[in-house]
């Protein structure tokens, strides 16, 4: 198994991760953008730009570039995050030229139709629709949005209801033809494969139209800190809900910070699995709650740890006080031994049973180059997760657990007073 990188004239990027046990391949293309690069007037766009380039290219219709990988047994998809867009198919190592073919068709010659922009805004909103009647998501978005104010970061990756109707087809193309660059692009290929050929294949499905003609150098995403309003202390969402759904969090560190791996297990004995603290300490001694879970989350120049609970609306109180005092004491005293074991094991196993097909290996390579310009040898990832240790626990959890926190609410709340006074 070997990981190899290509870099072309163009500033495209080809990575790949032979694995000559399987039978599989998988593709993916890497977009360096997401919702954080979107302006108030196109709020929505990246994801909404996702839709829009399986409804056909200049070659292709709709159902020719589903029916395509389906035809053969594939999968194909796509996901839009804060940072990056992703369009990935997998499929039997055989029909990986052709996998390579149509993705790559979405990416060079879509056609962003008028006809198409206003059928597809339909299912964005319905999509949005679907967010909001989902309480559990919904708190995600809500806690970004009461902790990064009105800016890139808080806003939701789906648009608004408003920022979708309002959005016209020549605002779509053009961030699309302004967006979708060869210096913008990740290629990431992982299965039973050779990088060789798999370059060859690249560059042929991609040099269509003249899209890599031009020089060009690989864009990788600045760790500077983002703009973020003033932060609130509590968001809420009043609804007729059965459960009360919080997520209580505060900074963590930043993509490019060596303490991530510390703080991704810091994470995971909080609230990583059964065995966690917040866990036993909630669910498992007091039986509150079904859902008790953590995690550490990534930008670049930001981060974010949270925690999320869900529970009968007349026990969030208490639900918070505990949580508010496990942060402290591990904060004030830092972990036992055999906690952070338990969650390094959990990490390390986590991450090896991740990698057991070769999409979640495509995935790897994938977003390591799109967000890091390089990637982490998977040895080295986990010596990185086995050389935390208690001091390095101890030191991060001083630094972030104390940091102001922010408590986001979806619930049958009047007003978020009794909360107010319990984060003071």
């Amino acid at each position: 198994m070997s990981v190899r990188r290509t870099v072309l004239p163009s500033g495209l990027r080809i990575v790949t991760e032979e694995v000559s046990s399987v039978r599989s391949a998988a593709i993916g293309i890497w977009v360096n953008v997401g919702s954080r690069d979107e302006t108030p007037a196109v709020a929505g766009a990246s994801h909404f730009l996702e839709h829009l380039l399986f409804k056909g290219t200049t070659r292709r219709t709709a159902l020719e570039i589903s029916s395509s990988i389906e035809s053969v047994g594939g999968e194909m998809n796509a996901f839009t995050s804060k940072e990056y867009t992703c369009f990935y198919a997998r499929v039997i190592d055989t029909d990986l030229p052709m996998a390579i073919d149509v993705i790559s068709d979405l990416i060079t010659s879509s056609v962003v139709s008028a006809l198409d922009v206003d059928a597809e805004r339909k299912v964005v909103l319905e999509e949005i629709a679907m967010l909001d009647d989902d309480p559990s998501d919904l708190v995600h978005d809500l806690y970004a949005q009461t902790y990064f104010g009105d800016t890139p970061l808080g806003r939701p990756i789906l648009g608004t209801i408003e920022s979708i109707n309002a959005m016209s087809r020549t605002s779509v193309f053009n961030y699309y033809k302004k967006r979708y660059l060869p210096q913008d692009l990740v290629v990431a290929v992982a299965g039973n494969i050779k990088h060789k050929k798999v370059v060859q294949m690249v560059e042929a499905a991609l040099s269509k139209d003249g899209f890599l003609d031009a020089l060009g150098v690989p864009v990788i995403r600045p760790n500077t800190p983002p703009k973020k309003a003033a932060q609130q202390s509590v968001g809420l969402i009043s609804r007729t809900t059965e459960q009360a759904h919080m997520f209580y969090g505060m900074e963590g560190v930043a993509r490019h910070d060596q303490r991530r791996f510390a703080m991704g297990i810091l994470a995971s004995a909080l609230g990583g699995g059964m065995s966690s603290r917040l866990f036993q300490e909630i669910r498992e001694k007091r039986g509150l709650a079904y859902s008790v879970y953590a995690f550490a989350q990534q930008f670049a120049g930001s981060g974010q740890i949270g925690f999320y609970a869900g529970c009968k609306p007349d026990k969030s109180i208490e639900v918070l006080e505990i949580i508010r005092e496990v942060l402290a004491d591990v904060a004030d005293n830092g972990m036992s031994h055999e906690e952070i074991e338990r969650a390094k094991g959990a990490v390390r196993g986590s991450l090896v049973l991740s990698q057991e097909d070769s999409g979640s290996r495509m995935s790897r390579i994938g977003k390591n180059e799109i967000v890091y310009g390089a990637i982490m040898g998977f040895d080295d990832i986990l010596k990185a997760v086995s050389a935390v240790n208690e001091q390095d626990i101890r030191e991060i959890a001083s630094a972030y657990l104390t940091k102001t926190p922010t408590l986001a609410l979806v619930g049958p709340f009047k007003n978020t007073a009794k909360f107010e006074k319990v984060m003071k």
